[in-house]
């Protein structure tokens, strides 16, 4: 049996060398009023690379106007690149590398603020915008996958280290392969090969723009926590067709449902009220009456999603990356112990963006984040932990 690596030991991410084996997994920052770069985004991706991680994901990065969850995040365009590649270059200052998570919001968006319909398998009204979601014909799909081919062309030419495609969380190519939000007939629908169609002609056109020049990671849902979702039978099918495309250099593993089940992939508790203050009516009513029905509670511990991962792990050669729960050096020992290449943390860095450092040179340091999942509604504001000091 080989001996584990150090997860502080350097790595190789495709073509990029990273100083360790944590990064700072994509989380909407909240700090991109009308989708404009700020100082501010800038600040926080620097104060990240500055505690330590090896690689900051900025989040969320949309390929196409209505596919922003809404008109607050950034749209990847070639107007965009002086400002991003102000924050690439902030970034590689603290010795770290940046990778820029590229998606489609699809059924996720938000179209009353994008003034954009929102796409998604089917028609059906939207929770979000109070408005219908539109049909995404074959030409809208076909339209998408350029768009993040020249997403990712734009992530090359402002600094960018790598690029993370978005299919999880029920955005548009994880809605496309969820049975339980694909009920069309065409060439996208149906079998599992025309549901995860969309997934892989996204990641071999983004690699022919990209070539060798970045990296190219995937976050891939393992199950939605929906009733007749995607699972994990097929969810590791879809993976081995991946690897078998040879179109990626990891994988980050995921789950749950931005739409319909988001404390899935948080776990711990349910922050109803919160939320409720974070929206007008008539949703701040809606989420008092109805929010738990919504936003179920699921236990929290470490390293929650190790167990399907580890499923993955076995099956599979390409490097993997597990999230969940990564808070301290025991649980990154053990991802490292099980064969994962990578690990990712998002809340405990809100809490402590010097947490790597820190367990570098205090081991036994245990993350001050308590999971109490306050930071979620912050994204409508400023993404931050409630509880941390105020900068």
């Amino acid at each position: 049996m080989t001996t584990a690596p150090d997860v502080f030991s350097s790595a190789r991410l495709g073509p990029v060398t990273l100083r360790n084996r944590i990064i700072k997994a994509a989380t909407f920052e909240g700090r991109t009023p009308e989708g404009v770069i700020t100082d501010d985004l800038v600040d926080f991706h620097a104060e990240v690379a500055r505690g330590g991680a090896a690689m900051t994901t900025v989040a969320y990065c949309a390929v196409a106007p209505e596919g922003r969850t809404d008109r607050h995040q950034i749209l990847m365009r070639p107007e965009a690149v002086p400002d991003l590649r102000r924050l690439t270059d902030a970034v590689h200052a603290e010795g770290a590398a940046v990778s820029a998570q590229l998606g489609h919001a699809g059924p996720v968006a938000n179209g009353a603020s994008n003034r954009l319909p929102a796409l998604a398998p089917h028609a059906l009204p939207s929770p979000l915008g109070m408005r219908m979601m539109r049909r995404a014909s074959e030409a809208d799909l076909a339209r998408i996958v350029v768009a993040h081919a020249d997403a990712a062309r734009v992530a090359v030419a402002t600094g960018f280290d790598a690029v993370e495609l978005h299919f999880g969380h029920n955005y548009l190519i994880s809605s496309f392969l969820s049975p339980a939000l694909n009920h069309r007939s065409d060439g996208y629908g149906g079998s599992l090969t025309r549901r995860a169609r969309l997934a892989r002609d996204t990641a071999a056109a983004v690699r022919e723009a990209v070539g060798d020049r970045v990296a190219v990671t995937a976050k891939l849902n393992m199950d939605d926590g929906v009733p007749g979702g995607l699972w994990l039978e097929e969810s590791l099918q879809i993976a081995r067709w991946l690897e078998a495309d040879a179109t990626l250099d990891a994988l980050a593993l995921t789950a749950g449902s931005s739409l319909l089940n988001p404390m899935y992939l948080f776990t711990g508790d349910a922050p109803v009220t919160e939320f409720a203050r974070a929206f007008g009516q008539p949703l701040r009513t809606g989420l008092r009456l109805a929010g738990s029905a919504f936003l179920r509670s699921y236990p929290y511990r470490d390293a929650y999603l190790l167990d399907r991962a580890l499923q993955f792990r076995d099956a599979l050669d390409l490097p993997l990356v597990l999230l969940g729960g990564i808070t301290g050096r025991d649980t990154m020992d053990l991802a490292m112990r099980h064969g994962f290449a990578f690990v990712a943390m998002a809340r405990a860095l809100l809490r402590e963006p010097d947490l790597p450092n820190r367990l570098r040179s205090e081991p036994r340091h245990r993350s001050l984040c308590v999971h109490c999942n306050k930071c979620m509604p912050t994204i409508y504001s400023r993404t931050r932990c409630v509880l941390a000091p105020p900068a």
